[in-house]
């Protein structure tokens, strides 16, 4: 068993009137089975409602299942013995990193969570020290929260996780709110921190460039897994994942476009210099007396 495994999970919002009865039951997560490595970096896509979000608050037993059952390393999230343990092993990162900061200075905040374990005072301020050094966030820490970016608050709130050294940290949408410069450097230190701590990542968003690099993509849709593979076999199904009302990387909608009009290019390509090595060829070939300049031009032979 991997370090996440759900078998059968259901969840129901319930809304109750105010005498307790049962108002609406809406299903949010339908019979989800998976069984998720340790060390993989697995992103999870789908559109608003397709319910991503509240499958990733079951992994830190924020919510609970209505039926079926989650566990994180042997230990099932419904048991109330068990969810401190739970927690410890499964951190989280949200949306927005202001209703995560608690500190009036960077260090403080990011000491909270293991100070509140009960870690010894030195073993914390060492934690604090090596994880604002993984998100590169060290020379700031004895700012204000309230004088960084977007992109530097949410870094310092994954530092706040990662000082309580969990194996797996599930961010939900934690890019939703910046700008591209500070997704980009956001989904950049995640990736470090599954590379270089072999930190288990679940990455929940809606931006289908922050997935190219993951081991694993799943796709939820109406509650229910309607894919799961590798970025390069999610992505060569375009009109499949449309169906789903989601998008594609753009250079992988290019390639696709172009090979919808007869260009002989393979599926699910993921970055530019992929497009661009097999596009040369083929331009090579249909053009033999031009030659390919480093900046971009052409003359003829």
């Amino acid at each position: 068993m991997g370090i996440i495994k759900t078998s059968k999970l259901i969840f129901d919002y319930i809304r109750k009137d105010e005498e307790e009865n049962i108002e609406e039951i809406k299903r949010a997560i339908d019979g989800v089975s998976l069984d998720l490595e340790k060390g993989q970096f697995i992103a999870v896509l789908g559109h608003n409602g397709s319910g991503k979000s509240t499958f990733a608050k079951q992994l830190n037993a924020i919510l609970l299942p209505t039926e079926g059952t989650v566990w994180i390393q042997d230990l099932d999230t419904s048991r109330e013995e068990n969810l401190w343990e739970v927690r410890k092993k499964t951190g989280m990162v949200f949306q927005n990193p202001d209703n995560q900061i608690i500190g009036n200075i960077v260090e403080e905040d990011v000491g909270f969570g293991p100070e509140n374990l009960g870690v010894p005072t030195e073993e914390i301020w060492k934690r604090v020290d090596e994880s604002l050094k993984s998100v590169g966030m060290a020379a700031y820490r004895l700012k204000s929260p309230n004088r960084l970016s977007g992109g530097q608050k949410q870094r310092v709130a994954i530092a706040g996780v990662m000082a309580m050294r969990p194996q797996c940290i599930v961010l939900d949408e934690p890019t939703a709110m910046l700008d591209p410069n500070g997704r980009k450097e956001v989904v950049k230190t995640v990736h470090e921190l599954n590379r270089k701590e072999g930190i288990t990542v679940l990455l929940i968003t809606h931006y289908m460039e922050e997935v190219t690099g993951s081991d694993r993509v799943i796709v939820m849709d109406e509650g229910r897994v309607v894919m799961d593979g590798t970025p390069r076999e999610i992505f060569s199904q375009v009109e499949k994942l449309k169906s789903y009302r989601l998008d594609v990387p753009q250079v992988t909608e290019l390639a696709y476009e172009l090979k919808q009009k007869g260009l002989d290019l393979p599926d699910g390509i993921l970055t530019l210099d992929e497009l661009m090595e097999n596009l040369l060829p083929r331009f090579a070939e249909r053009f033999p007396g031009e030659v390919i300049l480093e900046n971009g031009g052409s003359h003829g032979n």
